[in-house]
């Protein structure tokens, strides 16, 4: 119980001297990213540049699942509700302020993220009471329920046709897919930086003694449902932006983007990118852009066109497996990207 309560209050048993660099190093990953960000939507053709976007979209997603899953332990089956909150969010207010700037766009994204947290602050607090089966029943229902509003008040919403996103052209004559990249990828590094010193600070700490033992973490003097609350705010935060992004890029919103698989496939993803990890978030949305425009590649090859819909699901599976028999630890286990775990108790526990 000492134990317990020392990680919380002080943290990993690291020194000052040695625990100083490590802002440093997030900061020169995040530059380093952006570089190469900005150098291949240059050498990219236009359709890569807008997975690469896509990409970024979906890593501000997985990246807040990562830290709700892997870090709090708490399983949600409904981000792809707090996506569509972001998405409706966004386009539901450039239908009103487009046309007067660029600067719409980013209050647009703003206020999505705003209306995802406070969803994601509803959620929290009912999720913060349950456990287990019943916390992915009520996080099934909010990916179920969604989804169903949209469809019911078509007055404001359209039903299933969805709404359009009203978008300002890119300033200058940088074209929209590299424009669309920029702007995605802002947004993923702001995240990874973000939750990267979150999750490093004492806040993390007090996640993991609660993944870890809830019990203990209590005694401890961590407030544990506090702690889960927060935590599903902060990941549906990311969730939100995730969908604002996603609706810049689809340019137009609706039920069937936002469907129950998506959500699967995103737990589906950080659980084979690695739990727990940044990198395996990275390595979960390179997933869920590379999985389905692989299935579209072989349904195309075999004109087998009516499995398109279904065969990401079974590559999903598959490579699921695969990966959890070659390593556990998920595809992040596999590289030099781990070195940004977030478990840095369990290289303490393994050096002692």
């Amino acid at each position: 119980m000492s134990i317990v309560r020392e990680r919380v209050s002080t943290g990993p048993a690291v020194t000052p001297t040695r625990d100083r660099p490590w802002k440093l190093r997030y900061l020169l990953w995040t530059v380093g990213g952006a570089v190469a960000v900005v150098a291949l939507t240059y050498a990219l053709p236009p359709f890569r540049t807008y997975q690469l976007a896509t990409i970024g979209a979906y890593l501000c997603v997985t990246a807040g699942l990562t830290v709700l899953t892997g870090l709090n332990g708490q399983l949600s089956l409904g981000h792809g509700a707090l996506m569509a909150t972001g998405a409706y969010t966004v386009a539901l207010l450039q239908d009103k302020l487009a046309g007067r700037g660029q600067w719409t766009l980013l209050v647009s994204v703003l206020a999505a993220v705003a209306l995802a947290t406070v969803a994601g602050a509803v959620v929290g607090l009912a999720a913060a009471r349950l456990r287990g089966p019943y916390l992915a029943g009520l996080t099934l229902a909010v990916a179920v329920v969604v989804p169903a509003i949209t469809s019911t008040f078509d007055t404001t919403f359209n039903s299933d046709q969805g709404l359009s996103v009203v978008l300002d052209p890119p300033p200058g004559t940088i074209p929209v897919e590299r424009w669309q990249a920029w702007l995605c990828w802002t947004g993923a590094l702001l995240t990874m930086l973000t939750l990267a010193v979150l999750v490093r600070g004492r806040f993390g700490r007090e996640m993991r003694a609660v993944r870890d033992d809830e019990t203990a973490a209590r005694l401890a003097g961590v407030g544990v449902a506090r702690t889960q609350v927060l935590t599903f705010v902060v990941s549906a935060a990311c969730a939100g932006l995730g969908g604002a992004l996603v609706a810049v890029l689809a340019q137009s919103v609706s039920p069937g983007a936002f469907p129950l698989t998506l959500s699967l496939f995103l737990v589906m993803a950080i659980v084979i990118g690695g739990l727990g990890s940044l990198a395996g978030a990275f390595w979960g949305a390179v997933l869920l852009v590379a999985l389905p425009a692989l299935a579209h590649t072989v349904t195309e090859g075999i004109d087998a066109q009516r499995l398109e819909g279904n065969l990401p699901l079974a590559l999903f599976g598959v490579t699921l497996v695969v990966v959890m028999l070659a390593a556990p630890g998920g595809i992040a286990s596999l590289n030099p990207l781990r070195r940004i775990s977030l478990h840095p108790l369990t290289r303490i526990r393994r050096k002692a």
